[in-house]
């Protein structure tokens, strides 16, 4: 009996550690945004610098754990591994629960989104099957041979490496993110329909003998006069709802200051977006196709916009290039702009607001096949070609 209970034991975790590896090196960019999240709650932001490399080694090492376990091929060493490794993963879903500054841990990546809480138990589940395991490590033989696990093994940390430099290349195998092709921006923009909105009430807070007290509209004493004072107005939470859009602080500023997103993503024509996240550290293998790029789109009239949270860097690069006169820049919330452009740069074809294609730095020339099967946009007007780079007019 003891032996099925190993066996199911180490099926569930090995099966489990290889799922939850191989949803993140879908997108090990999203993990890696997920431990800035932490070292920035912990005034550790140093340590943004090197997550990316933590990340990628933490997936290697969660799916050849997987393996390993699967395979019961030194269960001496991955027994003290995996225990060490889910008891790191419990202290960080607990501090998430406990300390309520982080929703979700990423166990899953953005394709399974799974809140603190149930990441919480979720771990506490793993790791009463880990001590099980660690405590019967002894017992536990090996599936295959040496030699044959030795080369399951390798061929799991190849596989698992070559997942995740195709996604930070060519951006990921499986798109769980709201900027997903055929999504429409605008109306991801807006609550889901049928979700209910928060449910808050207006509190007012008064100072009365030196103290201060709080009611609501409803809920004013009988005695209340000009001798409470008014302090401030607050709307008190009273039922969390689920009205929250899937895409937040997604906005479009021109250089004057002007929120143009509405202006440029409900146009009917085609439209190319550049996202990055840092000009400076763009890979500059880019350059040369999105030249072939930016000049197809100009022969088919289709207008193409630089975003960038640093205006700045943008304008600098532009004015290198001698494109300052050409391309619009505008800027959007950094964090919309990571979750958007997955890969820097990332490119966006656009009508409507809704996203045709997008391509990586790493794929644009794959892109040029599709854009030239493009029809010729109408010319735009004389008295719009003109305009300065952050007027609108001349998506008209």
């Amino acid at each position: 009996m003891k032996n099925v209970l190993l066996n199911v034991a180490r099926f569930l975790v090995g099966i489990l550690f290889i799922f939850s590896g191989l949803i993140k090196a879908n997108d090990p960019l999203g993990l890696s945004y997920k431990m800035q999240e932490f070292f920035d709650v912990w005034h550790m932001p140093a340590f943004n610098h090197y997550t990316l490399v933590l990340a990628v080694v933490m997936i290697i090492f969660e799916i050849v754990a997987g393996v390993a376990v699967l395979l019961g091929w030194r269960m001496q060493l991955f027994g003290w591994l995996l225990l060490l490794l889910i008891l790191f993963f419990s202290f960080l879903t607990g501090y998430a629960v406990l300390s309520g500054k982080i929703r979700e841990c990423g166990c899953f990546g953005d394709c399974i989104p799974l809140q603190a809480m149930g990441s919480f138990i979720k771990d506490l589940m793993l790791l009463a099957l880990i001590i099980f395991l660690f405590v019967y490590r002894k017992k536990i033989r090996p599936l295959l041979s040496k030699n044959a696990s030795i080369l399951i093994l390798a061929f799991s940390l190849i596989l698992s490496f070559s997942v995740q430099w195709y996604a930070l290349q060519y951006l990921p195998f499986i798109d769980c993110l709201p900027y997903k092709t055929g999504a429409n921006i605008p109306e991801k923009m807006k609550p889901p329909v049928g979700s209910i909105p928060d449910s808050t009430v207006i509190h007012f807070v008064y100072e009365k003998n030196n103290k201060q007290v709080e009611y609501s509209a409803n809920d004013l004493p009988a005695d209340f006069d000009d001798s409470y004072k008014f302090i401030k107005r607050y709307d008190k939470l009273i039922r969390k709802g689920n009205a929250e859009p899937a895409i937040k602080d997604f906005s479009l500023g021109s250089a004057s200051g002007n929120d143009s997103t509405s202006q440029i993503l409900d146009r009917p024509r085609f439209k190319m977006i550049l996202f990055s996240r840092n000009f400076p550290e763009t890979n500059p293998e880019w350059n040369k196709p999105f030249s072939v790029l930016y000049t197809l789109c100009k022969s088919k009239n289709i207008p193409v916009y630089f975003v960038t949270a640093n205006r700045g860097e943008a304008d600098a690069y532009l004015a290198a290039n001698n494109l300052s006169a050409e391309i619009p820049v505008f800027t959007c919330d950094a964090t919309a702009i990571k979750t958007a452009a997955r890969a820097d740069p990332t490119i966006y074809l656009l009508k409507k607001g809704t996203i045709l294609n997008k391509w990586s730095y790493a794929a644009l020339e794959s892109a040029i096949p599709d854009l030239s099967q493009l029809s010729i946009q109408s010319t735009l007007p004389p008295d719009i070609e003109g305009q300065p780079r952050d007027s609108l007019k001349m998506e008209k």
